[in-house]
């Protein structure tokens, strides 16, 4: 009788063991799985140009940028890792200075382009702000360009591994 309590005392501590190992070998499991899914990993760069005397020359070989001049932004999007990019979105900044160009939005693929009158927490197709009218009550309206604060690119379909997206916009300097 005495070996059986013995066992029976060992029985909990082995049931211990076993949980603890499956649920090891369950999160190896998943962590394998993962791993051989792939993962997404997007690199994003910023380039901007100014067009001058005829000449498109980068901002970074100016040393400053005059009022009335145009500045051409290129946000480039390629994916490094060896899955796609699923719902992949890019945001443009409109500087502090400038106004967004009615119309320079451009991309590759199929995007849907939306804007941000409030420093990115919301987007529309078409911001609206609201004006007040003579009679004292509020009318939603369509938000200017100048108003504009942010540039959005939400692409349909996604990046894929080893791909490349472009999209630019422009902005005039004030």
């Amino acid at each position: 009788m005495t070996k059986l309590k013995k066992n029976l005392r060992a029985l909990p501590l082995a049931a211990l063991c076993l949980l603890v190992l499956g649920g090891a070998a369950a999160l190896a499991q998943r962590q394998l799985k993962s791993a051989s899914t792939g993962r997404p990993e997007v690199k994003v760069s910023l380039s901007g140009s100014v067009s001058r005397n005829s000449e498109k020359l980068p901002l970074e070989k100016i040393d400053k940028v005059n009022p009335g001049e145009i500045l051409d932004w290129t946000i480039t999007s390629e994916n490094n890792g060896n899955a796609a990019a699923r719902e992949y979105k890019t945001v443009g900044q409109i500087p502090k200075g400038t106004t967004f160009v009615a119309g320079s939005a451009t991309y590759d693929g199929s995007t849907t382009v939306v804007y941000s009158v409030d420093n990115g927490q919301t987007y529309s197709v078409q911001p609206m702000i609201d004006e007040k009218q003579s009679d004292g009550s509020v009318k939603k309206v369509a938000a200017p360009v100048s108003m504009y604060t942010q540039v959005r690119y939400e692409w349909a379909d996604p990046l894929a591994a080893d791909a490349k997206l472009s999209a630019a916009y422009k902005v005039r300097v004030k």
